[in-house]
């Protein structure tokens, strides 16, 4: 497999295989719209709880905001009750949803304890049910994310795979490692090439140290995925997917000077701005600033200024003026960050 710039999923045809995956904690409203500009083949909402969501609680509903122009948009569900994953759903499909995908990856334990998340790894069946009461309730293509498996003694993702095709989902994203692992050591996407060799119909998303275009074609070379989810390596480079279509595409790469960041930055702060009040903007441009100038030398520096910002007049003045160095390379942050 490799890049396709039409890509079907059930009847839902997506402008390209390359998604943008649901980061709990950073994928949120001015990361999504910094993310349309450059047009990945699906982007996710964080993603939200089935009973917050069938109570109608305020917060999960925010969580969900979205434009016309994020379009294709794919919303996920995280919980364990059978009950409540046809209704809430629905409710989903019925805000415009395009895509809504079932979480049985998130490896915290704030979501675990209850049985969701990656929990669910430990009752396969159960996310066959919960599958196929989502499906019953929706026309749009339901998806859904696992980890290869609780711990390496219990690898059930080759199992969920045929569990989920028969459930009706209409592809499985897998991240290769298990919940115990967390994000320690890399990814084996061994894990999710055995996934591809038990599929029948099913489309296989291969997840799971996603940072750069040659990543990804390494990934559908080694695994034969039919599309890949880039999580962490979306964090300060909205514009991931455009690198990988000009990748494949044989154009040449596009060199991004640190200016060019700091205007990206710029405008993430902008639309942050824009979209919620000051107190937490100020919260959560400590955080996204530092994904922009994480592999600086004035990183450090950088980051300690913005952590320690009391007004949006002072990270502005960060953003516009600070002296961001050098070019280096640092590996990428996992803080403030929950994927599956």
């Amino acid at each position: 497999m490799t890049l396709k710039r039409s890509f079907k999923l059930g009847n839902l045809v997506l402008p390209s295989n390359i998604f943008y995956a649901p980061l709990a904690g950073c994928s949120d409203y001015p990361f999504r719209k910094m993310s349309s500009f450059y047009k990945p083949g699906l982007q996710f909402c964080e993603m939200v709880k089935m009973d917050a969501l069938v109570r109608y609680d305020k917060g999960t509903f925010q969580m969900l905001d979205f434009d016309p122009d994020m379009h294709p948009m794919g919303a996920q569900l995280c919980g364990s009750k059978v009950e409540f994953a046809g209704q809430a759903a629905k409710m989903l499909e019925d805000m415009g949803f395009d895509v809504i995908d079932l979480n049985c990856g998130c490896p915290v334990d704030k979501v675990t304890s209850d049985g969701s998340g990656s929990g669910l790894l430990k009752n396969p069946k159960k996310i066959g049910d919960l599958i196929a009461n989502m499906v019953a309730k929706v026309k749009v293509p339901v998806t859904v994310k696992i980890r290869a498996g609780w711990d390496e003694s219990n690898l059930v993702a080759p199992e969920i795979t045929q569990i989920a095709e028969q459930a009706g989902a209409q592809a499985i994203t897998i991240h290769g490692r298990t919940r115990v692992q967390g994000y320690r050591g890399p990814a084996k996407w061994g894990w999710i090439r055995e996934c591809r060799e038990v599929a029948k119909s099913i489309k296989i998303i291969g997840n799971g140290d996603l940072f750069s275009a040659s990543d990804v074609e390494r990934m559908f070379d080694e695994v034969g995925c039919d599309a890949v989810l880039i999580a962490r390596g979306t964090l300060g480079n909205p514009w991931i997917c455009e690198d990988v279509y000009r990748h494949f595409e044989k154009k040449d790469p596009i060199i991004r000077t640190l200016e060019e960041r700091r205007q990206a930055l710029k405008r993430h702060f902008e639309i942050t701005t824009a979209y919620q009040n000051d107190k937490r903007s100020l919260t959560d441009m400590r955080r996204v600033g530092c994904w922009y100038v994480n592999k600086t030398s004035g990183s450090k520096e950088f980051r300690q200024k913005i952590s320690h910002a009391t007004s949006i007049d002072e990270v502005r003045d960060l953003i516009l003026n600070f002296p961001l160095g050098d070019w280096i390379e640092e590996p990428v942050s996992e803080e403030n960050c929950e994927c599956g």
